[in-house]
């Protein structure tokens, strides 16, 4: 059986400033995960990238083809060492880490249900490129399922669970009460638009930019707030309370130099700066400023650890629920080793009962056309109750992972070594429908809006 297996970074093992050089715009995720797939030799590649992780699906034919792919997927990591923060997992390790990152359960806010859009748009895009057969189909058309079972049985999303709420409880704790607090949005990202509305539900005041003014009029609009260009920023910045970065830039847009002049215009009153865009909109230096706060997306995990224990009790019955998935989509993986098996022995057994008939036909003279039809019927029902009950325990043998009783079948018959089954492709790929997208990678170097 060709080999699934996943390789990343995400929040958990490694740093937003290590992340943000990984980072895949959701344009470019098609052109991306074809060229790692061609490079790596992949049979099959699905390529995520979110502000929280970025990881490469793939089922690889050999273990080179497998450790070609590692190696091209941290290629764009120049001068940095890749190997401490990355992870891998193998065969149901690598179900059950696609399970649970498409259920939340792996997100730095565990709940939000923003991720299993992301993985949605992820698979979507590697349908557009080509590079889905016939084992990511069927599992990344399972985690869709688990996703939506966990949700919907489990009580994990309950309450504020998404980095935008994060991020409004967060300001709760500097200013208290935010009514009429002066708010800035600065970018149009599904994320930051989310947070916006968070905090101007708390009473504060929104004033929204971004580079197209057309964007930022709908955005404002959609937000109950302002629009303003983002050639404003220093004027907006030097009155706002707070500052919500969620650009798609790939340099800083809230620089040192900016905030020099800002900070005095203030007269050093506090200004917090939420930055939630993957690469980093604002310099990391600007938080050591008097009075100023900078959160970025690695800060809000710390907040959200608070609100986890709260959902401890639910998060492990989503758990539970992961692995009896993973458990049944192993079993299914395994028949696939064992079709061949199994048509091997048919093919076998059916070939000693159709060379018995072919010698038997001769001897019954006049009458062998005319019962032909009837005896090839019979020799087919035959051959199924033959193995009908072999069939069952073998198949059961499979699922369970036991290869004693396969071995045995293959030792009594003279059978050829079966080859390993392909995963099968359905007659469609699994329907990709729209989810609200708050925790999306923000792409390298693409305009806002």
């Amino acid at each position: 059986m060709p080999g699934l297996f996943v390789v990343g970074v995400s929040h958990r093992s490694s740093p937003v400033a290590l992340r943000e050089r990984l980072a895949v715009p959701s344009s470019e995720l098609a052109a991306h995960v074809r060229g790692l797939a061609g490079r790596s030799g992949l049979s099959e590649a699905v390529l995520l990238s979110t502000c929280n992780r970025v990881e490469l699906y793939g089922v690889a034919p050999d273990d080179a083809s497998e450790q070609r792919a590692r190696t091209a997927f941290g290629a764009r990591v120049e001068g940095h060492e890749l190997s401490p923060h990355l992870y891998e997992r193998g065969g149901p390790d690598a179900v059950r880490h696609v399970f649970r990152v498409a259920s939340s359960l792996d997100s730095m806010v565990v709940g939000e249900p923003q991720i299993l859009g992301q993985v949605k748009e992820a698979y979507a895009a590697a349908l557009e490129a080509g590079t889905v057969g016939g084992l990511l189909e069927r599992c990344f058309g399972r985690a869709f399922a688990v996703a939506k079972r966990v949700r919907s049985e489990t009580g994990i999303a309950a309450g504020n669970v998404s980095v935008s709420s994060v991020a409004t409880d967060l300001a709760r704790q500097i200013f208290g009460d935010l009514s009429g607090r002066r708010v800035l949005l600065i970018g149009a990202g599904k994320m930051g638009e989310s947070a916006a509305r968070h905090l101007r539900a708390q009473g504060a005041q929104l004033f929204v930019l971004n580079r197209s003014m057309e964007r930022a009029i709908q955005l404002a609009a959609a937000c109950d707030g302002e629009p303003r260009g983002l050639h404003e920023l220093p004027a907006e910045l030097a009155l706002a309370d707070i500052a919500i970065a969620s650009t798609s830039s790939d340099r800083f847009v809230v620089t040192t130099e900016l905030m020099k002049q800002v900070v005095k215009q203030r007269k050093y009153r506090q200004l917090f700066l939420i930055d939630i865009a993957v690469p980093r909109n604002v310099d990391p230096r600007v938080g050591e400023m008097e009075n100023v706060f900078v959160y970025d997306v690695d800060d809000l995990q710390k907040v959200a650890q608070q609100n986890l224990a709260q959902r401890r009790r639910e998060a492990e019955a989503a758990e539970a629920l992961v692995e009896q998935e993973m458990r049944e989509f192993e079993a299914w993986r395994r028949s696939l080793d064992l079709k061949p098996l199994l048509v091997g022995l048919r093919k076998h057994v059916h070939g000693i009962l159709a060379a018995e008939l072919e010698r038997t036909l001769p001897r019954l003279g006049a009458d062998a056309s005319r019962d032909r039809a009837a005896l090839e019927k019979m020799l087919e029902a035959a051959t199924s109750k033959l193995l009908h009950q072999p069939f069952v325990e073998l198949k059961r043998a499979g699922e369970q992972g036991d290869e004693v009783l396969p071995a045995a079948v293959q030792r009594l018959f003279p059978l050829a070594a079966p080859a390993p089954a392909a995963a099968p492709s359905g007659a469609g790929a699994p329907a990709v429908e729209a989810e609200h997208d708050e925790e999306h990678a923000l792409p390298l170097g693409k305009p806002a809006g």
